[in-house]
């Protein structure tokens, strides 16, 4: 086996991904210890890494000897003192910075002194999180996306204390367990979860206002899906792919978002969002969100006008593309890492900037413009890099 220096893994929290990052590690041969605070859930966890392992070797997707190796490579534990033996801990809890702060000081005191500390948060920050710790060098984000077993996509974010061995320990582990790694700048949302609001945000704020003329709320709701699919080819709409994700899952990043950028109106919730939120209509695992999914649930038929699909989809393209923008001309990642984040991450069917460059950037910024003035709304201000690009006639990719 490969040395990466990082051998015995440890998974706080044996939720969803919790279970899912510790499946790949131990796919890779790693000793994974996954603790939780409640005993009810490290039960589940472990009956559900059964059922997944059963269901992969009835699907051929492994075999009998590397269903072992996981199964035997993973240690439920019940107390953190338990997880001292480990290289590397990663964290998949609740999204309260709180909550984790005293997690990681608590963590202090049982690993060892090279033990790195890394958060799945997908949208706190890393530097606040490590704020508590004596030793925030070695406090790491390594956001993971769901399904953690499939998706490719890891996004490394460094803490403004974090050491650059600890960045390029985590890069080599990675890459181990044949993940596309990108590196984020500690800021909100990070690269994915910061570019993707507007595919929901403006979305739902078409269908608020009923724009194009959609009176009907369930054609009009899936209308919008239509579009995006149609002339996108974006393998779900926003609606079909929040009710996926789970509203109350969605709705918290988009309040953490908007609340980490001091209110900015680009990144506003909505209240449409908000009452699903309340009213716990949260998507498929709740029976209901945008759309029903009880049994016999008929779903919504869109309105299959080209001239409406095509002008929803640019404003809601023309949105993605200038956050996109905005987060290279911040130095948030590279126009590289930007674009693969979104392509590996979310499955775009291309990446925002290459986008833009076949769009044409005087085209995206004359929407943007119109929104503006129409709005006088600061949620649509142009990207300085894209009116400069625009104006001097200039691609992001050559």
């Amino acid at each position: 086996m490969e040395e990466t220096g990082l051998e015995v893994i440890g998974i706080i929290g044996a939720g969803t991904m919790g279970c899912g990052i510790a499946q790949v590690a131990a796919s890779s041969g790693h000793k994974t210890l996954i603790y939780d605070s409640s005993s009810i859930a490290l039960k589940k966890a472990e009956e559900d890494i059964s059922k997944m392992l059963s269901r992969l070797l009835e699907k051929e997707k492994i075999t009998i000897s590397e269903s072992k190796i996981i199964k035997d490579g993973i240690i439920f534990v019940d107390t953190l003192e338990k997880l001292k033996p480990c290289d590397i801990i990663i964290e998949a809890i609740i999204e309260n910075a709180a909550i984790k702060q005293k997690l990681f000081r608590e963590l202090e005191d049982v690993v060892n002194l090279d033990c790195i500390l890394a958060s799945n948060t997908s949208s706190l920050s890393i530097t606040s999180i490590a704020s508590l710790c004596l030793r925030p060098q070695r406090v790491i984000g390594l956001h993971f996306f769901n399904p953690a077993t499939i998706m490719p996509l890891v996004e490394i974010i460094p803490g403004i204390s974090t050491d650059n061995s600890t960045v390029e320990k985590s890069k080599k582990l990675l890459s181990k367990w044949n993940k596309s790694v990108v590196l984020a700048k500690d800021t909100p949302g990070f690269i994915v979860n910061r570019i993707a609001r507007p595919f929901y945000g403006e979305s739902i704020r078409i269908f608020e206002e009923r724009w194009c003329g959609i009176s009907d709320d369930e054609i009009g709701i899936a209308t919008i899906d239509w579009a995006m699919k149609e002339f996108g080819g974006f393998k779900m709409g926003p609606f079909e792919l929040m009710d996926l994700i789970g509203n109350d899952v969605n709705y918290t990043v988009t309040e953490t978002v908007w609340t980490q950028f001091y209110y900015d109106p680009r990144y506003k919730p909505s209240f449409t969002q908000k009452r699903l939120y309340e009213a716990k209509h949260f998507g498929r695992k709740s029976g209901k969100g945008y759309y029903s999914y009880h049994e016999n649930a008929i779903k919504p038929q869109p309105l299959k006008d080209k001239d409406i699909g095509g002008k929803i989809f640019m404003r809601v393209l023309a949105m993605l593309i200038n956050e996109a923008v905005d987060a290279l001309y911040y130095n948030v990642a590279t126009k590289e890492d930007i674009d693969l984040a979104m392509t590996k991450g979310v499955n775009y069917p291309k990446g925002l900037l290459q986008w833009c460059d076949e769009a044409g950037q005087e085209k995206i910024l004359n929407i943007l413009t119109a929104l503006k003035a129409v709005y006088s709304e600061d949620r649509y201000r142009p990207s300085i890099l894209l009116q400069q690009m625009a104006e001097k006639k200039i691609k992001f990719y050559k």
